[in-house]
Formats: structure tokens, C-alpha cells, sequence
């Protein structure tokens, strides 16, 4: 806040379109290892667009711009696929690294998400004697709808033992807090946290992995991945334009969830506003929960006390109390029997607005499945993703839920994440500029 731009802060700010030296070499130095990887990645999740019956996007042609107010991949439609990282800077990076590699993502983001290649040179153009810079396997697919959203981790302004790497500690807003521990919370820290993330979404999902492989191919020597997560069919509509999708439970999953066509909601409850520090106005937080399911248990719960666990009708979304999907739930109203017919208990009265002091969130998870378990059960669930303008929001309606939610008993949270998202750029800035300059 107030303090001068440092050198190094001016020459990534006004450097000319393009990947540095740095991330070119970069390219070089990834290796097959690297890249035997990302091919892995690639391969699962278009395993699992073909076992869905997914097939090619309605719109395949579709493209967001990168480059607004607010960073895309929030309030946009929620794609089909997604590929979500997290990354670790390495051990003695300097601050105008971190810079440098900020804006090399920006350049390369910029690019992909409108259907090139991470540079010009890209996977053909360059010399026969090197690796090509872009590893080509979303060449000529387009973007299907392609969005590249940063995030923050609370790691990056300062770590665990109190050492600020970039001299962003002052910079810390005072509500970016941990989440507490929940009552069904068995974390893999290994599988949380990190100094920045980065969600590549789409409705192809090679295109979404490309995203991801590339990136990281770019951050090569500067950032590794720490932990990552395939997506797969949307579990929460994000435009009225959108039907509600079902998740792995075959419950319709978000029907109450803030729309983009809502923006005094979206204002109230998502964008950070002058609360926060000044640089992170108009960005989000953003809370990642991987959530499994047991699958096998549900499978054998009576329809009856599925709906009363949910709270809900499991054909066509309305709440017990009567109605349509989209109708309010009377949490007062009774049965012939004198029993409230939505449980207080219900999934839908113990997150309901109504119930957590009118708190709302922007709901954009995916189902996910990975193999099985040791046991023979499926390792899937619901890789849960909320965007709120403060993550003691998320944590209230979460403490609510893990308390006394009959949805709990089939749920186990093993990986937590909490980032913040800077709000947008304008063309020629790079992402997260206004924490280094305001």
C-alpha cells in the first residue's frame, strides 16, 4: 500500500509482449520426463470425457476474452471439464522473478484461451534442434470456451514460519483466513495449499490439460507442481442459461447457486470490495475442497432416505416442502404425521441463506474419479469449488453443514485449499500487477 515500484517491479510491467529468456529456456529444459507426464494427464481425462459420453462441445469454437474487470472463469458459464493446479515457487526465487513469471503466464494465457499456442514460434515454427515451445496436442481443437483463473496462496505472502520471501507480507489482507477444521475433515496437506494456483477450464477436455501441461512447462526451474485435480461434469450452473447438472449422488447439485445474471448478488457476495486491501478490489477468494463420496454405501440408502437426507425430491430437485426445483423451502411446513417434511437435519436447511445469516457463494465444482481404493471402491466425489468475497463466508455455512448435515455421514473432505484470486487486467498487464505496484 503506498509503496514505490521497485525496478525490477517496472521492467516486468513495461516489458514488451512475449515469453522471457527465462521461460523459453524453460521449454528447453522440461525434458521428457515432463513431458511424459502431462501426455499421462492428458490421457486420463479424455478417458473420461469418452466413458461419459461427453463427445465434442455444442460450441466448440467458443472463446472468453482473458483480459476485463474481473479474471474469467468465475462468473462465466461453467464449462464440462476442468484441470486445477497448484504450485510451489522454488527455493530462493526472487521477487522479480515471481514478476517475470507472472507475466510469462499472462502472455501464454492470453494466447491459449483464444485458440493459439503459448507463443508464436508455438509446436511447429521453431528450430528443428529444439524442443518446439508449444507441445501442440490442442492444435486445431480451438478453446472450447477455454478460461485461466490465478489464485494466491496465503504461502505466498508469507510462510508457515514467518518468512517473507517477496516483500508481500504487509500486503496480506486481514480476512484471508485458513479454514477452521471441519467435523468430517481428514486433510492431505500434500494435497492442499500452495503458493499459486491456476484452473483451466473447457469444454474439451484436451484443451483444458494443455493449459495446465504448458504452464507448467513455462514455470520450469521458477515453480513445480505441488498437487493437481481433473474435473469432470459441472455440479452447479453459473448462468440461468444453464440447466442444474446432478452430481455423482444423481442429486441435482447447486439449484440455489448465485447466476452471472444476478450482479448486485455477485457484487454482495463474491468480488472483494473496499473491506479488503485496496490491490485485491474486485478479485475473489476462492475455497477448493476435495470431497469423496462413498459411493457404495449411498448406492444402497433407500430413495426415501436419500430425499430426506437432501432435503429434497431426487426426480426433479423441488424441496420436500412442495413446489418446483427452484421453489423456496418452507422449513416450517408439516406432513400428516406432524413432522416437518424437510428435515432440519437436510442438506438444504443446514446450508440454506436463510439459516447462515443470508451468506451466498458462487458454487463451480466437478465431479471427479480417480481408479479406486485399495478396498475396491471407487475414489470419486465431488472436488468442490467456491468463489466468496471473504472465506470466513464459506467457513460459517461449512461449520453449519459438517455440524448437524445428514449429508455428512457419506462424505470425507480429504484435501482443503483457500486462494485469492486478484481481479482482472487490462491488455499489456500481467496478472496480480496491482500487488506489486499499488
Amino acid at each position: 500500500m503506498g509503496e514505490e515500484q521497485t525496478e525490477g517491479d517496472k521492467t516486468a510491467a513495461e516489458a514488451k509482449p512475449g515469453l522471457s529468456r527465462r521461460a523459453l529456456m524453460a521449454l528447453v529444459g522440461t525434458g521428457a520426463a515432463g513431458l511424459a507426464a502431462g501426455a499421462a494427464g492428458a490421457a486420463s481425462v479424455v478417458a473420461i470425457a469418452n466413458a461419459n459420453g461427453a463427445g465434442a462441445a455444442n460450441n466448440p469454437t467458443l472463446s472468453y476474452p482473458f483480459y476485463g474487470k474481473h479474471q474469467a472463469g468465475i462468473v462465466t458459464p461453467a464449462q464440462d471439464r476442468m484441470h486445477f493446479a497448484a504450485f510451489d515457487l522454488a527455493e530462493g526465487l526472487g521477487r522479480e522473478e515471481l514478476i517475470e513469471l507472472l507475466s510469462d503466464w499472462t502472455y501464454a494465457a492470453s494466447r491459449i484461451t483464444q485458440g493459439l499456442e503459448v507463443s508464436v514460434s508455438g509446436a511447429f515454427d521453431g528450430s528443428p534442434m529444439m524442443p518446439p515451445d508449444d507441445t501442440g496436442e490442442a492444435v486445431g481443437i480451438s478453446p472450447a470456451g477455454l478460461t485461466v483463473t490465478f489464485g494466491f496462496g496465503k504461502s505466498l505472502f508469507e510462510t508457515a514460519d514467518g518468512i517473507d520471501r517477496f516483500g508481500l507480507a504487509a500486503k496480506l489482507p486481514k480476512e484471508f483466513t485458513d479454514m477452521p477444521k471441519m467435523k468430517n475433515d481428514f486433510i492431505n496437506r500434500d494435497q492442499s495449499d500452495g503458493d499459486i494456483c491456476i484452473q483451466a477450464c473447457s469444454n474439451d477436455p484436451q484443451v483444458a490439460v494443455h493449459a495446465i501441461r504448458n504452464l507448467t512447462r513455462i514455470a520450469f526451474g521458477r515453480a513445480q507442481l505441488r498437487w493437481s485435480q481433473l474435473g469432470f461434469g459441472r455440479t452447479s450452473s453459473t448462468s440461468t442459461a444453464q440447466e442444474t447438472p446432478r452430481n455423482l449422488f444423481g442429486q441435482k447439485d447447486g439449484t440455489m447457486n448465485l447466476h452471472a445474471e444476478e450482479p448486485e448478488l455477485i457484487d454482495e457476495h463474491v468480488w472483494i470490495s473496499g473491506a479488503g486491501s485496496a490491490w485485491s478490489t474486485g478479485g475473489s477468494y476462492l475455497v477448493a475442497r476435495r470431497i469423496n463420496m462413498t459411493i457404495e454405501v449411498w448406492d444402497g440408502v433407500q430413495l426415501g432416505e436419500q430425499e430426506r437426507v437432501t432435503g429434497r425430491n431426487k426426480r426433479d430437485g423441488a424441496p420436500l416442502s412442495g413446489g418446483t426445483e427452484f421453489s423456496q423451502p418452507d422449513f416450517t411446513a408439516k406432513g400428516e404425521d406432524g413432522q416437518l417434511l424437510v428435515d432440519e437435519r437436510s442438506h438444504v436447511a443446514r446450508v440454506h441463506p436463510d439459516n447462515n445469516d443470508g451468506i451466498r457463494m458462487l458454487r463451480r465444482g466437478y465431479n471427479f474419479v480417480d481408479g479406486n481404493d485399495a478396498q475396491g471402491r471407487l475414489n470419486a466425489g465431488l472436488f468442490f469449488i467456491a468463489f466468496v468475497s471473504a472465506p470466513e463466508q464459506f467457513a460459517k455455512v461449512h461449520q453449519n453443514m459438517a455440524r448437524d448435515d445428514l449429508f455428512v455421514e457419506y462424505l470425507k473432505t480429504t484435501a482443503s485449499s483457500v486462494f485469492l484470486v486478484p481481479p482482472g487486467m487490462a491488455d499489456g498487464e500481467y496478472v496480480g500487477q496491482q500487488l506489486f505496484t499499488a
